[in-house]
């Protein structure tokens, strides 16, 4: 059951990136259109206010996905020389910290996005763009992240009650760069 679990978030994590990957995309064209402009003698303006808010918005969703293709960094040296149950305590405990930290990040970004929304508050910049319509799908990212963080921690921690490690390891693990490369 953990393992199907986790082949759906992963597929739904995927779909997201790829809506994140065409913001992107499109951010990428905006910038793009306003050097060609630049190059006649006009301009869009802006576009460094916009592609910043876009990457903003881009890691704070990419995170999830990053989190369940197992590309998150860690420091490997004494969980490689675990048993498969240290090298699962390990997983976990990493997982919990990450989860207690994204949470807390989580937490932490609600004020300013409330604050943004009952003041009004715009950027102080040319475009006074309206920061709610950029903190909202910010703060959204970040609650998605600890979502996904807390159910991948808990079905990890059910894998490994169950003494299936390789099912942690496939969920959690931390892979050495020389096992991708081969």
């Amino acid at each position: 059951m953990e393992r199907m679990m986790l082949m759906r978030l992963r597929r739904l994590n995927r779909s997201v990136a790829l809506l994140v990957g065409l913001m992107l995309l499109l951010c990428a064209a905006v910038v793009l259109l306003d050097i060609i402009l630049r190059q006649v003698g006009s301009s869009l303006g802006g576009t460094d206010e916009i592609s910043g808010y876009a990457m903003a918005i881009a890691t704070s969703w990419g995170m999830a996905y990053t989190l369940l293709e197992l590309g998150h960094v860690r420091i490997d040296l004494l969980r490689t020389r675990a048993p498969a149950f240290g090298r699962a305590m390990f997983d976990l405990f990493s997982m919990v910290v990450m989860t207690g930290v994204v949470v807390l990040i989580a937490i932490k970004c609600w004020p300013v996005v409330a604050r943004s929304w009952t003041q009004g508050s715009t950027a102080n910049t040319p475009l006074e763009t309206p920061l709610i319509w950029v903190q909202a799908p910010w703060f959204a990212g970040w609650l998605w992240f600890a979502g996904m963080s807390a159910v991948v921690t808990l079905l990890a921690a059910s894998l490994i009650f169950r003494r299936d490690f390789e099912g942690s390891e496939e969920a959690i693990g931390a892979f050495a760069e020389q096992d991708t490369l081969q």
